[in-house]
């Protein structure tokens, strides 16, 4: 029977499958129905700094006390009640599974990522996973100091705790091999989860309104972080870990043969459910033993940009090619 463990900042994981950061982990039970279905590890839903502050100004908003201290006693009663409810549910699903539990943050204001980070910490997470979604759509900010705060951040919470720190970032990079291979030798990163997912607009045109397409991932959107598993894995010492599109066995195992140490999941479980975590590994173990391969390792980046027979097709250009093709 083929061995579907894994290593990950230093864990030892049972198999790769990690459920990403979602309304699927936000909970106590469903993180334990996610455990019981076999989860290799699990990233709790996003504490959200800038959903805390939106909450405030609601708070705020709906006080009519008239009192001058007010202000301050709500944004501090509310900020503190949801970080109270956010460690208790890294106590309570500590207690409850055996398998890794990672905390996952995202911050609009730079103090308060070491502030939580350190408090998520003492709350027994096992990791940390910075939550940095940066969109490059300000015209009044330069590429290379939206890059920079991918440093900064990563710096001061890694300098704070002792638990290992992932990094799931964005694509908009004009240098991206270059910022994650630099990102890497800082030694204040420990794993990259490429890649984060916006949610993606739309126009409703009859209505003439902007909308929301779909909230969840499509399999064809595995190609992003694809390329950038297999271009970047023989270049860093780093785990990589891939996100997005990963909805069956084959796909895992594909991101696995371009060098991923694990994969994050959310999509395919909302839609089909915990247990399909079972279904998930047994085709990986099929795979696996009619390939002859007894483990992870015995795969793991066979089909790298390095290790490729024709690295070209995870480049640009082969687009070009392809069409070149076509008759």
């Amino acid at each position: 029977m083929a061995d579907l463990s894994t290593k990950y900042m230093g864990f030892n994981l049972k198999n790769p499958i990690i459920i990403g950061s979602s309304e699927l982990t936000n909970s106590v039970n469903k993180i334990k129905a996610l455990a019981d279905s076999n989860a290799g590890a699990i990233v709790l839903k996003s504490f959200f700094e800038e959903q805390i502050m939106a909450e405030v100004s609601q708070n705020i908003y709906k006080d009519q006390s008239g009192y001058t201290d007010a202000y301050e006693y709500i944004r501090e009663y509310t900020k503190e009640h949801n970080i109270d409810k956010y460690l208790d549910l890294i106590r309570e699903a500590k207690k409850s599974v055996d398998i890794p539990i990672i905390a996952s943050i995202n911050c609009i204001s730079d103090n308060e990522w070491i502030s939580y980070a350190k408090k998520f910490e003492e709350a027994g997470a096992d990791a940390l996973e910075l939550n940095i979604a940066i969109l490059p759509s300000d015209f009044n900010v330069k590429s290379e100091d939206n890059e920079k705060k991918y440093f900064s951040i990563t710096e001061k919470v890694k300098s704070q705790v002792n638990i290992p720190v992932s990094l799931k970032m964005s694509y908009f990079s004009a240098g991206l091999a270059n910022l994650i291979q630099q990102l890497s030798y800082s030694g204040n990163v420990d794993s990259f989860v490429l890649f984060n997912r916006y949610y993606m607009p739309d126009v409703d045109i009859d209505k003439l309104k902007v909308t929301t397409s779909s909230t969840l991932s499509s399999p064809s959107e595995i190609s992003t972080s694809l390329r950038w598993i297999a271009l970047l894995s023989e270049s860093i010492t780093k785990d990589l870990v891939a996100s997005t599109g990963v909805h069956d066995g084959n796909a895992v195992v594909k991101q696995i043969l371009a060098g991923a140490s694990a994969v994050q999941i959310v999509s395919a479980f909302y839609k089909k459910g915990p247990q399909y975590i079972n279904t998930i590994l047994k085709d990986i173990e099929e795979w696996m033993d009619k390939k002859g391969f007894a483990n992870i390792e015995d795969f793991k980046g066979k089909l790298s940009y390095d290790k490729a027979k024709n690295p070209a097709v995870f480049e640009r250009t082969q687009f070009m090619r392809y069409y070149d093709n076509v008759k």
